[in-house]
């Protein structure tokens, strides 16, 4: 089985997948969908609806996991960000894919044992579990992270 791990942004949306069999996870790929910041948001979300459509078709996952949002302070950086959330949600769910919502602190604990570790704990964590992975950055790191935090919930039940 592949999961699809997504972590939501207008600015870089990170992505990563790992493979499972039986109980052995595997680094398959990873990367962030970066949108250019003087771009209007119709064609910020376009880029990162086209490039979602590209990973699913390249890599064939067969669920997925997101970062469920926060509330930012500003409203207008939170009505964005739950724009390029929309996107990132309809996308698996257009090719069929079963999608997960895992709040961050679920995600910390599952790989790290604490729901509030540092994101350099999380990006140890995720290059303990995937030997050989480099994530290309946060983003695709704590994509990741959600691809090895849904493994973990999901065997759990």
């Amino acid at each position: 089985m592949r999961i699809l791990g997504l972590d939501p942004s207008l600015s870089s949306t990170g992505w990563g997948v790992i493979e499972v069999e039986h109980n052995r996870l595997k680094y398959v790929a990873d990367g962030y969908i970066k949108t250019d910041t003087k771009a209007d948001l119709p064609s910020r979300l376009a880029v990162i609806f086209q490039t979602l459509k590209d990973v699913i078709s390249t890599y064939e996952p067969d669920e997925a996991a997101i970062e469920k949002v926060f509330l930012n302070e500003n409203p207008a950086s939170t009505i964005k960000l739950g724009m390029a959330r929309g996107v990132v949600i309809m996308v698996p769910a257009l090719f069929g894919l079963p999608v997960t919502e895992y709040e961050p602190t679920k995600v910390k604990k599952a790989l790290v044992g604490v729901g509030r570790a540092e994101k350099s704990q999380v990006e140890t964590m995720v290059k303990v579990l995937l030997p050989g992975c480099k994530p290309k950055n946060n983003d695709s790191s704590d994509a990741l992270a959600m691809a090895i935090a849904h493994f973990n919930y999901r065997r759990a039940f």
